[in-house]
């Protein structure tokens, strides 16, 4: 068995080609915004990839999907974090629909066969804001849902074909916080420049803005709040798949430059080995939360809570390996080529997706003393 063979089995058998077809374009091509990692994602049938059989997608579990992400987020950073987005999405109108029995079938069945890409617009991961806040407000005018605000970073932002967004809906009661599906050709959506980093600028992650859309109802997912302030079976399971997805592609990242350490056979193999074991130990955390979700069992606070501590902990294992992957490669390495600089960079950035470790502290120590997990 090699490193990252299970990944990059599960890669080929659900997706064939893709793998190999990202590592022969150059790291500049893979990770550019608009180049062709995600036409080639698409093509591969990636769309579709967790989308149940029944809805006519790849059907895949998941443990395999986890799987997948770190497989590419080891070959196309960029790539992992877009196609998170879009599988976490994904993630959440399978949900939707399980819950409600709603026309969502209906876009899971177009996100198979038109081979759909779908952007989240979620929680920005704003310094001392919650998650659950959402910049964007709807209303009810008429028969549509009337939509105005904006999301900034959104990553799949120039290559969408739906926009998900959580948004306050002003009811009756107040406000409520709902999800809506926004196809992205709809009149008063728009793109605006944001994301000025070179590291995963290939994620397309720039402002979307809404001004005055109009969507049905039927486009507009209500969600809801145990009385304890929990998240509901909606939101629970589409944060666990985020949790678990992102932390898989960033773990790939990092083990992108492991693989450097061990083929190049650099630093002692006793450090070699510890870094495999660090990676592999991390691995092993996400595959055993993920295999929660294919269980068939409910899904609840401790499930969400086994994610929160798998991302964070993915997050501290890429800050100790990262740094002695780099010095292991040495200098001549780092100051030859931008790939491993590339690496590093890229991976680090988990640690600015949402939840904050800082916003999270609170409610996992509340959570592990027999209290609700409480995110918003």
């Amino acid at each position: 068995m090699r490193f990252l063979e299970a990944e990059r089995e599960t890669l080929k058998k659900l997706l064939p080609g893709l793998d190999d077809r990202l590592a022969a374009l150059p790291r500049e091509e893979r990770e550019r915004p608009q180049g062709p990692a995600l036409t080639l994602f698409k093509e591969a049938g990636g769309a579709g990839l967790v989308v149940p059989s029944e809805h006519r997608g790849l059907g895949a579990s998941a443990v395999e999907a986890v799987r997948i992400q770190r497989a590419v987020g080891a070959r196309s950073p960029s790539l992992a974090v877009a196609t998170t987005m879009h599988h976490f999405s994904v993630a959440g109108l399978i949900q939707a629909y399980e819950v409600t029995k709603g026309l969502e079938w209906m876009l899971l069945e177009a996100v198979a066969d038109q081979r759909l890409l779908m952007a989240s617009g979620f929680a920005e991961g704003r310094s001392g804001q919650s998650i659950l806040a959402s910049s964007i407000t709807a209303r009810q005018d008429g028969e549509d849902i009337v939509l105005n605000g904006s999301k900034k970073p959104c990553s799949l932002s120039a290559s969408m074909d739906l926009l998900t967004a959580s948004v306050m809906l002003d009811t009756d009661g107040g406000p409520q916080l709902a999800v809506a599906v926004v196809p992205a050709a709809t009149a008063g959506l728009s793109v605006h420049p944001f994301w000025g980093a070179t590291a995963l600028a290939g994620a397309e992650s720039d402002e979307v803005r809404l001004e005055d859309v109009r969507v049905p109802p039927d486009m507009v997912v209500r969600t809801e709040f145990g009385a304890d302030g929990s998240l509901d079976r909606i939101q629970t399971v589409g944060f666990i798949w985020f949790e678990l997805m992102m932390a898989a592609s960033y773990l790939g990242m990092a083990s992108a430059l492991a693989e450097l350490v061990l083929d190049r056979e650099k630093g002692d193999v006793a450090e070699r080995a510890r870094i495999l074991v660090e990676l592999e130990a991390a691995m092993g955390g996400i595959v055993g939360a993920a295999a929660a979700l294919d269980s068939g069992a409910a899904v609840g606070q401790a499930e969400l809570l086994q994610s929160l501590v798998c991302r964070f902990s993915v997050q501290d294992t890429i800050d100790r390996v990262v740094p002695r992957c780099l010095e292991a490669l040495g200098g001549m390495s780092y100051v030859s080529g931008d790939d491993t600089a590339y690496l590093a960079a890229c991976a680090a950035a988990l640690k600015f997706h949402p939840p904050s470790r800082a916003w999270s502290a609170a409610a996992l120590c509340t959570a592990f003393t027999g209290g609700p997990l409480v995110l918003g």
